[in-house]
């Protein structure tokens, strides 16, 4: 096998992979030579088919199998011998014309290896980087607000008068049974259930139709159930509902006091104000880290300039784009042109992938990690979003090393920008909290999967 390189401009390297059909016949002999005692084949013994016939039968396929085999180690040789750090996947550049003879023993495995490598810089001392941290604080306003929000989720029903008629916002206990053609359907009955009217939670018309009954009234209603309903049996189907209102009641407002904040689990009313106070707080310290770490971001893109690898800004740029074309632009976007815009986004996705090589370089001199505790709550809340078991998905990142990189990723980015906030002069300045909670406009996103490049 012989590896040689071709050219080298900037980060981009080209090589020349040549492997000789005989070696590759010889690799062929030798695989065959296992696979004798492992394959039957009628009119010989186990083992003792000799090697040409079996090149006859399996040549093609153990061939191509070794050509794969054969392209790894050099892509591998060529990158230990040059102590090169690939930016992204290597790509070979074959003729395909050529694969038939290469299958057939007839041709040597010929092709170009092009490699875009990571670029060599001295990342910028972050030791005593000057930060302004943006602080604010909740106010009372803002957690009576929080109180009397929580008191309407957790509202109290009171019975209207025998004669009243069902508002919206009310609350109905109903008994139902539901029919298709006359005939009772499975699923469909229900005993003293509750319903508040304008949820939205049945079927759509049934709740309208119940708006105005009283207590102690029979009704039959008609509804149509949804083309895409989960039910496949019910899905477009027309219904009828017989209806007994049992009840109708009205909405009325927890009272915020000692015994409303026990009914949820607290000791007192302080106490729910204490934690309502600690959310709040929670809520505007991360707040308060986005611009912290978006200031850190700006000032490492300003003291870094440095040749980028033309493969993963275009993977960036890519992605990026993607999301613009899914989304609806900003009224500031709408007059610019096709090429504008894409000038801008290339500029975002270069700024992406620099500050990601920047913290890498960063987490590797500083030898920052993920330890495994923070990967295995990463999965548990993935799990949970996802609705599969823990178990099942640690499976699928198991086969899949790509995807535990990007999973790990923003972990080791955060991370990073924990021990630059340390290392940092970080002086705090109070804001309200409209100030703090404007968008920073974080530019890093999804490029952080360059950072553990």
């Amino acid at each position: 096998m012989e590896v040689i390189e071709k050219t080298s401009e900037g980060l981009s390297r080209e090589f020349t992979v040549k492997v000789p059909a005989s070696e590759l016949d010889a690799k062929l002999t030798a695989k065959l030579e296992q696979m004798k005692g492992q394959v039957h084949l009628k009119g010989f013994r186990p083992g003792k088919a000799p090697v040409s016939f079996l090149k006859k039968m399996y040549g093609k396929s153990v061939m191509g199998e070794l050509g794969q085999e054969t392209m790894q180690e050099a892509q591998d040789k060529a990158l230990e011998d040059n102590k090169l750090q690939p930016a992204m996947a290597p790509h070979p550049h074959l003729d395909e014309s050529k694969i038939p003879d290469i299958l057939d023993g007839k041709a040597d495995l010929e092709y170009d290896l092009h490699v875009e490598v990571l670029p060599q810089f001295e990342p910028s001392n972050v030791t005593g980087m000057k930060l302004t941290k943006l602080v604010a604080e909740p106010g009372d306003d803002e957690i009576q607000e929080t109180l009397e929000n929580i008191a309407k989720q957790n509202k109290d029903w009171k019975a209207r008068g025998k004669t009243a008629k069902s508002k919206d916002g009310d609350r109905l206990i109903i008994d139902f049974l539901g029919k298709l053609d006359g005939e009772p359907f499975d699923g469909g009955k229900g005993e003293d259930t509750p319903l508040e009217l304008g949820s939205g939670r049945f079927i759509p018309g049934f709740e309208e139709q119940l708006v105005g009954v009283k207590t102690g009234e029979e009704k039959t209603i008609e509804v149509t159930f949804p083309e895409d309903y989960q039910a496949a049996n019910l899905a477009g189907k027309v219904a009828t509902f017989d209806v007994t209102v049992k009840e109708v009641q009205m909405p009325k407002d927890a009272e915020v006091n000692d015994d409303f904040a026990k009914n949820l689990g607290f000791d007192d009313l302080e106490a729910l104000k204490k934690t309502i106070t600690e959310r709040l707080q929670s809520e505007l310290d991360n707040q308060s880290r986005l611009h912290l770490k978006r200031a850190i971001l700006d000032q490492l893109d300003e003291t870094h300039d440095f040749d980028l690898p033309k493969g993963m800004v275009d993977a960036e740029f890519n992605q990026i784009w993607q999301q613009v074309q899914q989304t609806e632009l900003d009224d500031e976007d709408k007059d610019k042109s096709e090429d504008e815009l894409k000038d801008e986004y290339r500029k975002i996705a270069e700024r992406r992938v620099r500050l990601g090589l920047v913290l890498a370089e960063v987490g590797k001199a500083q030898k920052v990690e993920v330890p495994q505790e923070d990967m295995n709550r990463a999965f548990q809340q993935q799990a949970m979003q996802f609705g599969i078991p823990v178990q099942q998905l640690a499976q699928f990142y198991q086969q899949n090393p790509q995807a535990v990189a990007q999973l790990r990723a923003p972990i080791f980015e955060d991370k990073v920008i924990d021990y630059i906030i340390g290392e940092a002069e970080v002086s705090e300045k109070k804001v309200s909290k409209d100030e703090l909670m404007q968008d920073p406009e974080d530019e890093l996103g999804a490029g952080a999967a360059a950072v553990e490049a």
